[in-house]
């Protein structure tokens, strides 16, 4: 892994990160954030399959164009978070989608069953697709960091049934957000079945919230 870059790929990458973005804002980076974000380079085969066990560090450090480092995770993490909070305000106030910024500077995006699939469904409804638009759009500029979608399902049903839909389930998601330029070497899907409810399965509410996909958007650390 090599650990020193030219002053030219250095000078871009600046440029780059104080550039507009999509989003129509300016990203004027401050010292600490700018002497993160330029981590070791490297080259990684774009279009790798989706897939934790051949993902490895180094290709996917390679495939973001370097990692982050230091204080500046917890910057880019929370300037992430605000974005996603601004393009998803409407979902967010529906009660369709919530985000939380976890103690290892982690973003949790989970959504529910009133957007994402029908009962025993893993196709997406229309009506989910804007909301991935968006999510596709802020994670598009915030390309340091890996994103796994882990599915979820209630407990109705064989366990068997419900984990095979739980994996359908992210894989869709995962599938979409390639289709949105998503670098698939920064993505990952799971499931989890019934395994992990985050309400109880007695009531019809409960099994709602239950059935459920999240985003688990993690920051690329550089470093070995």
């Amino acid at each position: 892994m090599r650990k020193t870059v030219s002053l030219t790929v250095i000078a871009a990458l600046l440029l780059s990160a104080c550039a507009t973005n999509d989003l129509g804002d300016k990203r004027d980076l401050n010292n600490t954030e700018k002497g993160a974000i330029i981590g070791t380079l490297g080259g990684a085969a774009v279009g790798a399959l989706v897939n934790h066990k051949n993902r490895g560090k180094g290709a996917l450090i390679g495939a973001v164009g370097g990692g982050l480092a230091g204080g500046g995770i917890g910057y880019y993490m929370d300037s992430q978070a605000k974005d996603l909070q601004k393009q998803l305000a409407p979902e967010i106030s529906r009660g369709e989608i919530s985000i939380q910024k976890q103690t290892d500077n982690s973003l949790l995006v989970s959504m529910t069953s009133n957007t994402g699939f029908d009962t025993n469904s893993a196709v997406l409804k229309s009506g989910y697709t804007p909301t991935l638009d968006k999510i596709a759009r802020v994670v598009n500029q915030y390309g340091k960091t890996m994103i796994t979608v882990v599915g979820h399902t209630d407990s109705v049903g064989k366990d068997a049934y419900n984990q095979t839909l739980s994996e359908q389930r992210a894989r869709a998601v995962v599938d979409y957000l390639v289709g949105r330029q998503v670098n698939p070497v920064r993505l990952d899907s799971y499931g989890k079945g019934k395994t992990e409810p985050r309400a109880s399965n007695d009531t019809e509410e409960g099994r709602r919230l239950n059935r459920r996909v999240e985003l688990w958007i993690m920051p690329v650390k550089a470093g070995n």
